[in-house]
């Protein structure tokens, strides 16, 4: 069956197949060591590991599970592994994500959910990508087509509904959905057949029609991929990818999406890895306090979760080690942690850890992500507290 990382299918070329090799060679060497104090490429953060709405008298857990509940897991086969159990029960990881590999049928599915549930004390995320057409990772539930084909918000909100409806009778409580990134009028852009068609304003309207199914259904939809990739003509996923429009443009179009997501309640809005000189010419969007803080927290004014799309894409990979790319998307704002590779866990969550523990103002980050996931847990009425 087919693998889905960050929403996007994994290519079977040897490359990505030695990458992957490789990352999970990493990750066994590290637990062969006892990886707890990473070292090699790793940097403190400085004042980028700001506060974004901290609340002194809001309740701080303690540091391992504040640290837990900013990364999201993966795992390989139909079932939890072992190892996932305890981290969930412990509070060290603030949920999975679910790909077409770890699912079979229908009752394999809820059984699986259970079980992820039972280890947490129904305190689990649970997400999936289910956007329809090619991306849609329990073929058993809704939608058959893509986005490209749904252009009147009846259309949206009739395939999020079904979609929505189909997860939640699985227990997967997370949709790592809709596409929020509008086409250019020239196209040519990475993501063929995953966008809504029409203006800024159309595909604007069409996600918030999506977003409120999903709300209706019990399923927190999550708007992607911020600041919107619909310019880019490399998939990040694959590679690396500059977005060179003026801000302004940026500002009226791209983000015409995200700004109605905000407006309309988004439970979660997904960062992507493009770079956007006009904002920003150093970070990627996942990486970047200007696009993360100061534009979608302090200027849009969303106070949901941040996700960062697939910490292994190789537009970050280019840039960094994984651990070393998690402390800086934390770092920046962003509040969930992405992990789409099995062995991620054991290079990530140590150094969010040290990091932490380093840091003064990268633990009061890390508290404040831990209070959105706690937030979002509420909302989606699972257990809040590790």
């Amino acid at each position: 069956m087919t693998r889905y990382r960050g929403g996007v299918r994994l290519p079977r070329d040897p490359v990505w197949r030695r990458r992957l090799l490789a990352l999970g060679a990493v990750a066994a060497i590290a637990v062969a060591v006892g990886l707890v104090l990473s070292a090699g490429d790793d940097e403190t953060p400085g004042e980028h590991g700001r506060s974004t709405a901290a609340s002194p008298n809001a309740p701080r857990l303690p540091l391992r599970q504040a640290v837990g509940q900013t990364l999201m897991m993966a795992f390989d086969g139909t079932a939890a592994p072992e190892y996932i159990r305890p981290r969930l029960r412990n509070g060290e990881g603030a949920g999975v994500i679910l790909f077409g590999a770890n699912v079979a049928d229908p009752g394999q599915l809820r059984r699986l959910t259970r079980s992820i549930q039972r280890a947490a004390r129904d305190g689990a995320l649970i997400a999936t990508d289910q956007e329809g057409g090619e991306i849609r990772n329990v073929p058993f539930a809704g939608p058959v087509a893509g986005q490209s084909t749904q252009a009147t918000p009846q259309a949206a909100g009739a395939a999020a509904a079904a979609a929505a409806r189909g997860l939640r009778r699985s227990g997967v409580n997370v949709n790592l959905a809709p596409v929020a990134d509008v086409d250019p009028p020239t196209g040519g852009g990475a993501l063929p057949g995953r966008l809504y068609p029409g203006s800024p304003q159309r595909v604007a309207d069409l996600t918030t029609a999506a977003l409120r199914a999903h709300a209706r259904a019990g399923v927190a939809a999550t708007a992607k991929h911020y600041p919107g990739l619909g310019r880019a003509t490399v998939n990040t996923d694959d590679g690396s990818a500059t977005i060179d429009a003026a801000r302004a443009e940026l500002e009226a179009d791209d983000l015409e999406p995200f700004r109605t997501a905000v407006a309309a309640n988004a439970p979660l809005i997904m960062a992507g890895h493009a770079v956007y000189p006009a904002f920003d010419s150093k970070h990627i969007a996942s990486q970047s306090p200007t696009l993360l803080t100061d534009v979608l927290r302090d200027q849009l004014g969303f106070r949901g979760v941040t996700i960062t799309d697939s910490i292994e894409a190789q537009a970050v990979l280019d840039r960094s080690g994984i651990a070393t790319a998690a402390v800086r998307s934390i770092a920046a704002g962003a509040d969930i942690v992405l992990m789409t590779g099995s062995g991620s866990w054991n290079l990530v969550y140590p150094r969010l850890l040290r990091a932490a523990r380093r840091s003064p103002a990268f633990r009061a980050r890390v508290q404040e992500s831990a209070r959105h996931v706690l937030a979002l847990k509420r909302r989606l009425g699972l257990r809040a507290e590790p």
